[in-house]
């Protein structure tokens, strides 16, 4: 089963906890070798990737979002083996509602949204919110 956009009850969730508070996503994409755009249009996964970050970064810059960290992941150690990712990045937002505003922005919507569905043959994404820093595990 893959998963793209997230249900309404995760969301629904997501909505139900503190809104005021930093978070930051943590997001693992795995993408598509041909993008799968309804109107057929010849382009990689990662092409379309591409596009959706060209329109939706200046509305994740505009609500203060920025990228904490990005790689490319080589291998499952700990997990399961058929989970492969292509990317994987931390966004960090001033607040939930400032993620909010950006996924419910009209142009984020009707601009950014398709070149992700296009894109994207599975993904995960998990709200995290910021720890103290300490050098210990636990």
């Amino acid at each position: 089963m893959s998963h793209i956009d997230p249900t309404r009850e995760a969301f629904e969730l997501f909505k139900n906890l503190d809104r005021e508070q930093p978070i930051q996503m943590l997001n693992l994409i795995r993408l598509r070798d041909k993008a799968a755009y309804p109107d057929g249009r010849d382009a990689t996964g990662l092409d379309a990737y591409k596009a959706y970050g060209q329109h939706s970064g200046p509305i994740f810059q505009r609500v203060g979002g920025s990228i904490l960290w990005r790689g490319e992941p080589q291998c499952m150690l700990i997990g399961p083996g058929d989970e492969q990712w292509h990317l994987s990045f931390i966004a960090a937002y001033p607040s939930a509602n400032a993620f909010l505003e950006m996924v419910t922005d009209p142009v984020y919507q009707t601009e950014a949204v398709p070149h992700r569905q296009a894109a994207v043959l599975d993904s995960r994404l998990l709200r995290h919110k910021p720890l103290g820093g300490s050098a210990e595990f636990g």
